[in-house]
């Protein structure tokens, strides 16, 4: 059914969009992607990589470097970080410098060590884990 002249220019005016449809799944379809576009997106957090500290190390210019060992998965530089200590997370924030011996690297893999420097955060010990995770948009039922 299509909406006559008055009720036309008073939604033009107002700013409201009229759509018509011939067929009524159509118009379930539109009405539901513009629910999900209304409600926030929702994320969750999957685990990309783990390390333990094996060693802490002092450079001039980055501070404390954490000689680590990858135990899982993969450590990308620029990862957003849990850093645990007993189980317990204590930080969370994003990795600064990632290298393997003396070359800066983009990712190292399990099995591999390497040395990093996260963002803002000094208090480095042998026996820490560092997680690195990504955030994944869920998409809402």
């Amino acid at each position: 059914m299509r909406p006559d002249r008055k009720i036309r220019e008073l939604a033009e005016k107002e700013n409201v969009e009229i759509r018509t449809y011939e067929i009524i799944y159509k118009l379930l379809e539109d009405v539901e992607k513009a629910m999900k576009g209304m409600l926030a997106p929702e994320f969750i957090e999957v685990v990309t990589g783990e390390a333990e500290v094996r060693e802490v190390f002092k450079a001039p210019k980055v501070g404390a470097v954490a000689g680590c060992s990858v135990t899982s998965g993969v450590i990308t530089r620029g990862s957003k970080v849990r850093f645990l200590r007993e189980g317990t997370i204590i930080w969370k924030g994003n990795i600064n410098t990632l290298r393997r011996f003396k070359d800066d690297v983009r990712e190292v893999r399990e099995g591999f060590e390497c040395g990093l420097s996260l963002t803002d955060f000094q208090d480095l010990k042998p026996g820490d884990v560092i997680e690195t995770y990504e955030l994944k948009e869920v998409e809402r039922a």
